[in-house]
């Protein structure tokens, strides 16, 4: 028999006529979708001899492998010792041929609410490639934990994974049979696009021809195709030659998307794949899923996970995106460093895409982030597979987006109260055993409850990416931005801001770690008035009980009522609780609150505002003069203490003459800065007493300078107040809704003693 033909055995004849007539064929019927007369396939069904080519092309048909009803199988080295076929030849005219379609399938994206096409490659960003895949890692919830640097929440970064990254493209090199895995938008196509692109351009494997194959297009074909006759018919070439190229390791196979084939079509299309690439293995073959899709293995294939974009791989997507627009890619870095919870989304590539497009709408991002949180939310839970035309299989038929929605946030509740970052699978399932139980007629054993519930977390996690593995058998939110936004859910929307869930949200109003979710929900609130008012009500009561601290609250109160200003009256109160807090808590406290009240510094200040500040400089200075035991900053600093002084002398002029005479009298005491030594040695001698005269002259003139001699508990209660005044402004200029009677009212009491809050409630 010739190398170039191939015939049936008898076994394998009656193989083919029960399949005939599986799939309701005949003969001529066959040889008609094949494109043949029906001699060749008469002999077929007799056990002739038939062309090679011809014979695979029936048997893919009849979904037979035709090892197993070939009489005599070739051997490899019958192939190779044909010498008939010039190869390279053949590649290079299938490349061709070839070339439009992959431009045309390949060469662009379009996602979410793109108005128009994108060039891939003016937007492509390299991908890295994790070769442990993160949620088969034996870690424990401590190891996590300390990962992430749990500590310091506010660059808490749950998608920080530590593993080596290696380049896709290398990954490719490496592994003949790939597997790449990856959550929802981790960029899996573009990247098979990618490759397709490359290679078709000669850039990558040039010597291959690149088959792009739509997993999901191929398993819903009219007449279920096999892959060697589908890749023939989406390539418009000659089967012989794509064959050839096959036969001879020539080509690129990309499959992509294996998670998006119906769940009824799954078992034909993995068993169509192992054929295939059993039957072809020269090949390069780059496969795609998601993570945690389906439970089944590619012996021969060896497994990958796409990273998170890191810092580098979002500036370059930054570029290129806002390259010749109007907006900038150095502003949209700026505000997205500025804010650390939405950079975290900046990891994921479809989040990325999200954020850009917002932001090119308005040149920034919105000031209510509960509205950006929920656009991201619903890409993942709607349009990224409904702009797409997916239909996924509804592991819990009850389970809407809703209900899912309303799931999350049960569980997102339950473990950010617990500060569980990380929970165990089965804590994860038990959560989900709860809140399905009680759907309507929902299955009341206990065993399919179980099963049901890790059905459930499987699906969120690979539908959504929501919910994903962080080692073997630990779960997390994907992003704490989505873990903080679900809390905040859980209370305004699940339980629909009652009095006893606001209650529970604002007795966390001191913890550092609820700061996000308090903005969440108000943000997500439709009238934040009640929250407002109970945020504002916990925060005087921090500090009600203490006798000294609403000592100092009526100086605040009193020094406010002493000066001329034109800004609002919590701004001005503002200010001085934060002049006063620089020297009794940390130095590096702001104005933060005043300038968030609208007190703008370099315009509002009056007279009486400015002459504080700059006495307050210059005591603080002073101070600072007196304990530095470094020469160079000692200079600075004095040269900082007489700007300082010439300042509060001109400005004294007009307000206190007095007063101004006796800084003129401080100001000539000062040494000197041309002798060093001299000029140190005075400070050492009179630093303190010079120190404590212009604290005297302060506190008598212009009633500030005081020392409180705050406990370290006194401070540690003052250090939560300033904080939690800061976060309640915050909420007030997050865009949120509030009417203006409640705006009004919170402003009008901030910072004011609990006596004189209660004294105004009365009266109102």
């Amino acid at each position: 028999m010739s190398g170039r033909s191939l015939s049936c055995s008898p076994e394998g004849i009656q193989k083919a006529k029960r399949a005939l007539i599986r799939y309701s064929l005949t003969q001529k019927a066959l040889a008609e979708e094949l494109e043949v007369t029906r001699q060749p396939i008469g002999k077929f069904f007799t056990g002739k001899p038939v062309d090679r080519n011809l014979f695979v092309q029936i048997c893919d048909r009849l979904d037979l492998e035709w090892e197993e009803i070939v009489a005599e199988p070739a051997s490899e080295l019958e192939v190779n010792q044909d010498n008939s076929i010039d190869i390279d030849a053949i590649v290079q005219g299938v490349r061709e041929k070839i070339k439009p379609i992959i431009q045309q399938r390949c060469g662009t994206m379009r996602v979410l609410d793109m108005t128009q096409p994108i060039g891939l490659n003016d937007i492509y960003t390299s991908v890295n490639i994790l070769d442990k895949i993160t949620g088969q890692r034996r870690l424990s919830i401590d190891e996590l934990l300390q990962q992430c640097k749990s500590q310091d929440f506010d660059f808490f970064g749950l998608n920080r994974i530590t593993e080596k990254r290696l380049p896709g493209l290398e990954a490719v090199e490496k592994y003949s049979k790939l597997m790449i895995l990856g959550k929802p938008g981790a960029g899996k196509t573009t990247f098979l696009k990618y490759l397709a692109i490359q290679c078709i351009g000669g850039e990558f494997q040039a010597e291959r021809v690149p088959i792009f194959i739509t997993l999901k297009n191929f398993a819903e074909a009219t007449n279920k195709p096999g892959l060697l006759q589908y890749i023939t018919e989406e390539t418009i070439n000659p089967i012989s030659s794509i064959r050839d190229v096959l036969t001879y390791g020539k080509t690129l196979v990309l499959l992509d998307g294996l998670d998006e084939v119906r769940e009824e079509d799954t078992k034909r299309v993995l068993k169509v794949i192992r054929e295939f690439s059993d039957n072809f293995p020269k090949n390069q073959f780059v496969m795609t899923c998601r993570i945690a899709a389906k439970e089944y293995t590619f012996e021969k294939f060896t497994e990958v996970e796409v990273a998170d974009f890191d810092d580098e791989q979002i500036l370059n997507f930054t570029h290129k995106w806002f390259k010749d627009k109007a907006v900038k890619p150095e502003i949209f870095i700026k505000r997205l460093e500025e804010n650390n919870r939405i950079k975290e989304l900046a990891a994921s590539p479809l989040l990325l895409t999200l954020l850009c497009l917002a932001f090119e709408e308005s040149g920034d991002f919105p000031a209510n982030r509960s509205e950006l949180y929920k656009e991201g939310l619903d890409a993942l839970l709607k349009k990224w597979d409904a702009k797409r035309g997916i239909q996924r299989d509804q592991i819990y038929k009850k389970l809407s987006v809703q209900r899912k929605e309303d799931l999350l946030s049960k569980m997102a509740l339950t473990t950010f109260e617990e500060s569980e970052y990380f929970f165990k699978q089965k804590v994860a399932e038990q959560y989900i055993t709860e809140y399905i139980r009680n759907l309507p007629d929902a299955n009341t054993d206990e065993e399919a409850l179980q099963v049901d519930s890790e059905q459930v977390l499987r699906s969120i996690e690979h539908h959504h990416g929501l919910v994903v593995a962080r080692a073997k058998g630990i779960y997390s939110f994907s992003h704490l931005t989505f873990h903080e936004y679900f809390t905040a859910r859980e209370f305004v929307v699940v339980r629909q801001s009652s009095e006893e869930a606001l209650q529970n949200l604002v007795s966390h109003i001191t913890e550092k770690r609820w700061r996000e979710v308090f903005l969440l929900a108000v943000g997500m609130s439709p009238n934040a008035d009640r929250l407002l008012l109970l945020i504002k009500e916990k925060i005087d009561f921090i500090v009600a009980d203490d006798q000294r601290l609403q000592e100092f609250l009526l100086w605040v109160k009193e020094k406010f009522l002493s000066v001329k200003f034109s800004c609002k009256p919590a701004a001005v109160r503002a200010f001085y609780l934060s002049l006063s807090l620089s020297r009794s808590l940390s130095r590096s406290l702001s104005l933060y609150l005043s300038q968030s009240l609208d007190l703008d510094l370099s315009l509002d200040l009056s007279l009486d505002l400015s002459l504080d500040l700059d006495l307050d400089l210059s005591l603080d200075l002073s101070l600072d003069l007196d304990l530095s035991l470094d020469l160079s900053r000692s200079r600075s600093l004095s040269r900082s203490l007489s700007r300082s002084l010439s300042r509060s002398l001109s400005r004294s002029l007009s307000l206190d003459p007095e007063l101004k005479n006796l800084l003129q009298k401080l100001r000539v005491q000062l040494p000197s800065r041309q002798d060093r030594q001299e000029y140190e040695k005075w400070w050492l001698a009179n630093g303190k007493a010079w120190y404590e005269e212009l604290r005297q002259v302060m506190i008598k003139h212009r009633n500030i300078g005081h020392d409180w001699q705050f406990s370290s508990e006194q401070k540690e209660l003052l250090q939560q107040y300033y904080d939690a005044n800061k976060l309640l402004v915050d909420c007030l200029n997050s865009d949120c809704y509030v009417s203006r009677e409640v705006r009004q009212q919170i402003e009008d009491t901030l910072l004011l003693p609990i006596a004189e809050i209660k004294q105004r409630q009365q009266q109102s």
